[in-house]
C-alpha cells in the first residue's frame, strides 16, 4: 500500500514538473518574442531619434548665412571655404562624410574616407523630398557599411544648393540599444549573392564571430522571430531591415538569449525540484508511518486468525485503538469466542446425544478403540428396539423421545451393579452398551438382564408401553481387532436377533456371509434401476361375462446381466425388508403410466393395477408422487388401480387408513389383493374406501375338484357384492374354472389360461389377436 501510494504521489509529481517545465519554456518563447518585437521599436525609434538629431545639425549648417553667401559666390573662389565649413561641422555633427549638391544637382564638394559617387545615385532620389519636407533623411549602404544620410536644402530664399551629411551606422548605436532593452544587437549587410557581412555586434567574441556563417547557413533571410545557436547558447532572434542599395541591404539582427532569459524560471524550476522532492520524501515517510499502524496490527490479527484456525482460541487480540482496526480487532475478539463456544457445543453434539445425554456414535467409536488399543478383553452389546417406530408414529415423536429416555435410564439402571459398563445411544432407536474387561459369559448375562428389564412394560403419560428388543454381541480379540468392524459385526448378530426373535445372538462369520449377500444383493438392486436392467410386464384381466379385456396387472421382471432373469420372489421379499421396494413401486407406476398412454394414443382403453407394498402404505408422501405422475403423462386417476394386501394394511391400520383415503379422494380404484389369506377384520374391511376384491389364486386353482374351495370362492364373490365391491379372480388356468367363475357372478379373472405375464410392449398385439371361450364371445 505504501509503495503504491509512494509510486502514485512520484508520479503526480512528475506529471507536475514536466507540465510545467513544458509551460515555462513555453511562456518563455512568447515572451522572448514580445521583447524582440517591441525591441523592434524600441530601434527603430532610436533609429529616428538619431535621424532627427542629424538632420537638425544639417539644417544649421544650411541655414548659416556666410555659409549660404559662400554657396552664391563663384564656384572656384569659395570651394576651398565651403569644403572647410563641411569638414568642421560634420565633425562637430560626428558626421563621416558630407556633400554639397549644387541647385544643378552636382556634386559640388564631397568629404570624408568615401568618394561622393557612393552616394550621389541614392542622394539624387532624396532632393525632391527635402524640398517638400524641408528636409529628408534615408539609410544606406556605403563600400559595405550602412549610414543614416540626410539631405537638407539651402534656400535663399529659392534652394540653391542642398547640404548632404552622413553618419555612420556602428557598434556605438548597438551597445546604446543594448543599455536600453537589454537585447543583443548585431548590424548585418546582405548581399545579394547571400553573403553575410557583420559591421558590429553587442554578443560574445565567440558568438560574433560565428554569426555570419550562421547566417549564411540559412540561406534567405528568415522572416519573423527565430532560433539560432550560437557558440553552444540558444538564442531567439528576429532580423530588421534598414536599406539596401543595387547590391547590398543594411540589415539588424536582435537577438535575446533564451539561457539568460531562462535563467529565472530554471530557479523556479530547481526550487519546484526541490520542493516536490522533500514533498516526495515526506510523503514516503508518511506512507510507511500509515502503513505500519495498518500493516502491523493486520499482521497481528492474521496471525490470530492462523492460530483460530489451527484450533488455539487462547491468548489475547493486543490492538488497543479506537479507529477501524481497533473496532475489526474487537469482532475478532467476539468472534474467538464465539467460535470457541460454538465448538464447544459441537463438539459436545458431536460426541453426545441430546436427548439422553449418553454418548453417540462417534464418542462411543472413540471409547472402544481406546479399549481395544489398552489390550483389553472387550465386548460391545447392541440392542435395537422393537416395534418403537410403531410407537412413534402413532403416539407423536414427542412420547417417542420421552420413552427413548425411559429406555436409557431404564439400561442405566441395570447397568450399575457392572464396573466399568458404558452406554451409549447410537442413533434412533439403537442403544450400546461398551463391556471393557469380561468375558463372553458376562457378556450374555448382562445382555439377558437387559433383555429382561425391557419385557417389563414402561408408563409414559398414562400409557402402558410394551417393548423388546434385538440384542447382538460381538468382541475383541474374539470376532474383530478394529472398533468399526466389532460395530458392524455386533450390528449383524442384533438384526440377526431380530429375525429370530430368541434372545441376545453373538457374532457368527455364517450370519456375516448372509449379511454381506444381502449387501451385495441391494447394491445391484440400485444398479439395476441406474442401469435400465428391470422389464414392466402385464398380465391381462378379462371380463368373465363378455370375454373382453378390461384391464393388466401391472408385474416387474428383472433382467440381470450376468444371472439372466431373477424371479419377483428373488428380490421382492428383501427389497420390502429394505424399503427398496419404495423405488420399486415409483418405477413400476411410471412404465405402467407410459404404456397406459401408449395404448390410450391407439385406442386401447385398459385399467392398470400396480401393487403396494406396507411401506408404500405407510409412506404418507404416496398420494402426490402418484399424482405427479398422472399429471406428467395426462391420464386420469381412473386408468389406475392400486392394490394392497391384507397383511400390509393390519401392519399399521391407522396411517394405511389415511394413506388409501387420500387415494380414494383422487379416484383411483382401490383392490384388496390375495382375499382370504390374511387376518383382518371384516368390520374393518368395510370402513376401507375399496371398489375390488381379488379372491387369491390357492382356492381358484382346484376349485372345479374341492367343492370346499368352490364355497369358499362362491362366499367370497357374494361377500364382494353385496359390499358393491368387484371380484376378481386369480389363477385361472382351464377353461372349466373360467365358466364355474363366470357362472358364480365373478365379475373378472386373469390366468395362466387367458395369457401368462407378458412384456408390455406386445400387449397390443396380444389384445388384437385375443379370443374368448365361446360362451363368453356368444355372451357378448
Amino acid at each position: 500500500m505504501a509503495s503504491f501510494f509512494l509510486i502514485l504521489i512520484i508520479a503526480v509529481q512528475l506529471i507536475g514538473l514536466v507540465a510545467t517545465k513544458v509551460g515555462i519554456d513555453s511562456n518563455a518563447v512568447r515572451a522572448i518574442s514580445a521583447e524582440l518585437a517591441n525591441g523592434e521599436k524600441v530601434f527603430r525609434n532610436l533609429l529616428e531619434q538619431n535621424m532627427q538629431k542629424r538632420l537638425d545639425s544639417a539644417k544649421v549648417l544650411a541655414q548659416d548665412t556666410a555659409f549660404k553667401q559662400a554657396i552664391g559666390n563663384d564656384e572656384g573662389a569659395d570651394r576651398d571655404t565651403i569644403e572647410s565649413v563641411l569638414v568642421n561641422h560634420g565633425r562637430r555633427a560626428k558626421a563621416a562624410l558630407t556633400m554639397l549638391i549644387s541647385g544643378e544637382r552636382k556634386v559640388r564638394v564631397a568629404t570624408g574616407v568615401m568618394q561622393a559617387g557612393a552616394l550621389e545615385t541614392q542622394v539624387m532620389g532624396m532632393l525632391d523630398k527635402a524640398d517638400q519636407l524641408d528636409g529628408a533623411s534615408a539609410i544606406g549602404v556605403v563600400d559595405g557599411r550602412p549610414y543614416q544620410i540626410v539631405v537638407m536644402p539651402v534656400k535663399a530664399p529659392v534652394t540653391i544648393a542642398w547640404v548632404v551629411m552622413g553618419f555612420a551606422i556602428d557598434s556605438t548605436l548597438a551597445n546604446n540599444m543594448k543599455e536600453i532593452d537589454a537585447i543583443d544587437v548585431s548590424l548585418m549587410i546582405h548581399g545579394r549573392n547571400g553573403s553575410w557581412n557583420q559591421v558590429g555586434s553587442t554578443l560574445p567574441p565567440e558568438a560574433s564571430n560565428e554569426l555570419a556563417a550562421v547566417l549564411g547557413g540559412q540561406g534567405q533571410a528568415p522572416a519573423g522571430a527565430f532560433d539560432l545557436k550560437l557558440s553552444d547558447t540558444q538564442y531567439r532572434a528576429r532580423l530588421l531591415s534598414l536599406g539596401a542599395n543595387d547590391e547590398d541591404t543594411a540589415m539588424v539582427l536582435l537577438a535575446r538569449s533564451v539561457d539568460a532569459a531562462m535563467s529565472e524560471y530554471r530557479a523556479l524550476e530547481r526550487l519546484l525540484l526541490v520542493l516536490s522532492s522533500i514533498g516526495v520524501v515526506l510523503a514516503g515517510v508518511g506512507a510507511v508511518w500509515i502503513a505500519k499502524r495498518i500493516a502491523q496490527p493486520l499482521v497481528e490479527l492474521a496471525g490470530t486468525a492462523k492460530r483460530l484456525e489451527q484450533g488455539d482460541y487462547a491468548g489475547d487480540i493486543d490492538v488497543r485503538r479506537g479507529d477501524e482496526l481497533g473496532a475489526l480487532a474487537k469482532a475478532f475478539d467476539s468472534m474467538r469466542d464465539g467460535i470457541a463456544k460454538r465448538e464447544q457445543e459441537i463438539r459436545r453434539l458431536a460426541y453426545w446425544d441430546t436427548l439422553t445425554n449418553l454418548p453417540n456414535r462417534a464418542q462411543f467409536t472413540l471409547l472402544l478403540n481406546d479399549s481395544i488399543r489398552a489390550g483389553r478383553t472387550v465386548f460391545v452389546i447392541m440392542m435395537d428396539l422393537d416395534r418403537f417406530k410403531h410407537v412413534n408414529d402413532v403416539m407423536g415423536h414427542s412420547f417417542g423421545d420421552a420413552l427413548l429416555g425411559k429406555v436409557a435410564e431404564r439400561i442405566g439402571q441395570t447397568l450399575a451393579s457392572t464396573p466399568g459398563a458404558q452406554l451409549a445411544r447410537l442413533g434412533g432407536d439403537e442403544f450400546a452398551v461398551l463391556l471393557p474387561g469380561l468375558s463372553l459369559e458376562d457378556a450374555r448375562s448382562i445382555a439377558n438382564r437387559i433383555l429382561a428389564a425391557l419385557e417389563e412394560p414402561l408408563s409414559i403419560e398414562d400409557q402402558t408401553v410394551d417393548i423388546g428388543a434385538g440384542v447382538g454381541i460381538a468382541g475383541f480379540p474374539v470376532h474383530a481387532e478394529a472398533g468399526e468392524t466389532l460395530l458392524s459385526m455386533a450390528e449383524v448378530a442384533m438384526y440377526t436377533a431380530k429375525l429370530r426373535n430368541d434372545g441376545a445372538v453373538v457374532y457368527d462369520a455364517a450370519i456375516d456371509k448372509s449379511s454381506a449377500q444381502s449387501l451385495s444383493l441391494l447394491t445391484e438392486l440400485r444398479h439395476a434401476i441406474e442401469r435400465h436392467e428391470f422389464r414392466l410386464h402385464v398380465q391381462p384381466k378379462i371380463d368373465l361375462q363378455t370375454g373382453r379385456v378390461v384391464g393388466v396387472e401391472a408385474l416387474v421382471r428383472w433382467v440381470h446381466p450376468e444371472r439372466g432373469n431373477v424371479f419377483p420372489d428373488q428380490f421382492i421379499p428383501f427389497a420390502e425388508q429394505t424399503g427398496f421396494i419404495r423405488v420399486l413401486t415409483r418405477w413400476v407406476l411410471e412404465q405402467s403410466a407410459l404404456l397406459c398412454q401408449s395404448l390410450a394414443a391407439q385406442g386401447l382403453n385398459l385399467k392398470f393395477s400396480v401393487n403396494l407394498s406396507t411401506r408404500d402404505l405407510l409412506d404418507q408422501d404416496l398420494p402426490n408422487k402418484f399424482k405427479d405422475v398422472l399429471t406428467r403423462h395426462n391420464l386420469s386417476p381412473s386408468s389406475f388401480c392400486l392394490e394392497i394386501t391384507e397383511s400390509a394394511i393390519m401392519d399399521d391400520p391407522v396411517r394405511a387408513e389415511q394413506t388409501l383415503h387420500r387415494l380414494h379422494a383422487m379416484g383411483v380404484d382401490l383392490s384388496i389383493d390375495d382375499f382370504g389369506t390374511g387376518y383382518s377384520s371384516l368390520a374393518y374391511l368395510k370402513r376401507l374406501p375399496v371398489n375390488e376384491l381379488k379372491i387369491d389364486k390357492s382356492f381358484v386353482l382346484n376349485m372345479e375338484k374341492d367343492v370346499g374351495d368352490t364355497k369358499i370362492v362362491r362366499s367370497t364373490i357374494d361377500l364382494g357384492h353385496n359390499m358393491g365391491l368387484r371380484v376378481v379372480a386369480e389363477g385361472i388356468e382351464n377353461e372349466a374354472v373360467w365358466h364355474l367363475l363366470a357362472e358364480l357372478g365373478c365379475d373378472q379373472g386373469q390366468g395362466y389360461y387367458m395369457s401368462r405375464p407378458i412384456p408390455g410392449d406386445k400387449l397390443a398385439d396380444w389384445v388384437a389377436s385375443w379370443r374368448a371361450p365361446v360362451a363368453a364371445a356368444t355372451a357378448k
